[in-house]
């Protein structure tokens, strides 16, 4: 329902990824290290808990356990659909989008994936953490998911 359901916004988003040798060239310092990524499918009619498969996979992909996440940023698409995500995947709730998720700050819809991962990794600055996942349900059923490592 309208009431549970995240807003969607008008966003846009850029987000630079580059090698070590592409850090150099633009004379850039990284604000974090991506580990290991994945994206996953589940069935349409549980489009919403695509995120956890994709975050299983990620984390076995990094050789880590849910434990070592010090903070996730799930996509809020609707209240219900990431308690469900958190519930499935044992997730500490105090680490979950630590700066509110979409249903506080919006739904941008092309720009949720850059809006969500940049939130992140400010806020593993901000607290000096670690390890780090963010990850978004998509329609039809896929799930996305990164871990990153803060420099």
């Amino acid at each position: 329902t309208a009431g549970n359901a995240s807003g969607i916004n008008d966003g846009a988003a850029a987000l630079v990824v580059a090698s070590e040798n592409g850090l150099k060239k633009l004379s850039a310092r990284p604000l974090a290290r991506v580990v290991s990524y994945a994206t996953t499918g589940v069935d349409p009619a549980i489009m919403g808990m695509g995120p956890v498969d994709a975050i299983r996979k990620a984390l076995e992909r990094a050789n880590l356990k849910a434990a070592d996440l010090d903070l996730i940023e799930l996509n809020e698409a609707f209240a219900a659909q990431s308690l469900a995500v958190v519930r499935e995947l044992g997730l500490d709730a105090s680490r979950i989008n630590v700066n509110g998720g979409a249903i506080a700050l919006g739904h941008p819809i092309g720009a949720s994936g850059a809006r969500i991962l940049t939130t992140l990794v400010y806020a593993m600055q901000d607290r000096g953490a670690r390890y780090g996942a963010a990850s978004l349900c998509v329609g039809g059923g896929m799930g996305t998911a990164m871990i990153v490592e803060g420099v």
